[in-house]
C-alpha cells in the first residue's frame, strides 16, 4: 500500500488543469482549477495555477486574488510571489511588483524568474540602469534560447544601440 501525502494529493488534483494550461486552454483550466480549489480550499496549487490561469486571460484583479490566496496559505511559495509579481506589473503597480520581486530574489538571489520580473518593472518604470543589471544578471542564468533573444534586443534597446520602430512604422 503507498501512502501518498497530502502534499502529493494536492499536487495530484491540479495536474490535469496544469496540462489543459500549459496546452493554451486558460479557459477550461479555470474552470477545472476554480473546482479544485473549491474541493480543497487549502490547496495552494490550485490557486497558484488558476492565478496563472486568470493572467493568460487578463483578469488581472482575479488573477492576484487568486496568488496571494496562495501565499496566504504557503507565505514561501516562489511561483506564487513571483506570479503575484507580474500580474501587479500588469496592472500598473510597479513598485508593489518591484516588492514582490525583491522578495522573491531574498528566498532564492539568482532566481531567473524573480530577475525577469525585477527587469521588466524597471524597464516598464524607465530606470534604465536597474533594468540592465537585472536583464545582464538574468541572461547569466542561461534562460531558454527565445526569451535571451528577446531580453538581448531589449538590452540593445536600453544602451541605445537599436531604436524601436514607432508602431506606425511597423506598417510599412
Amino acid at each position: 500500500m503507498r501512502v501518498v501525502s497530502i502534499e502529493d494529493a494536492r499536487w495530484d488534483a491540479v495536474e490535469d488543469g496544469v496540462e489543459i494550461l500549459r496546452e493554451g486552454d486558460a479557459t477550461g483550466a479555470i474552470a477545472l482549477l476554480t473546482r479544485v480549489s473549491e474541493e480543497d480550499p487549502d490547496n495552494e496549487y490550485a490557486l497558484h495555477y488558476l492565478g496563472a490561469a486568470y493572467f493568460e486571460t487578463q483578469e488581472w484583479q482575479r488573477s492576484l486574488k487568486a496568488y496571494l490566496s496562495a501565499l496566504e496559505l504557503s507565505p514561501g511559495y516562489l511561483g506564487a510571489i513571483i506570479g503575484a509579481g507580474h500580474t501587479l506589473r500588469m496592472m500598473g503597480e510597479l513598485d508593489k511588483a518591484l516588492r514582490m520581486g525583491k522578495q522573491a530574489l531574498l528566498k532564492r538571489k539568482d532566481d531567473q524568474d524573480a530577475l525577469y520580473l525585477m527587469g521588466l518593472a524597471h524597464y516598464q518604470r524607465g530606470d534604465k540602469a536597474a533594468a540592465i543589471d537585472y536583464f545582464e544578471r538574468f541572461l547569466l542564468s542561461r534562460p531558454e534560447a527565445e526569451v535571451r533573444t528577446e531580453i538581448q534586443g531589449l538590452l540593445q534597446v536600453l544602451r541605445g544601440q537599436v531604436v524601436p520602430l514607432e508602431e506606425d512604422d511597423q506598417d510599412d
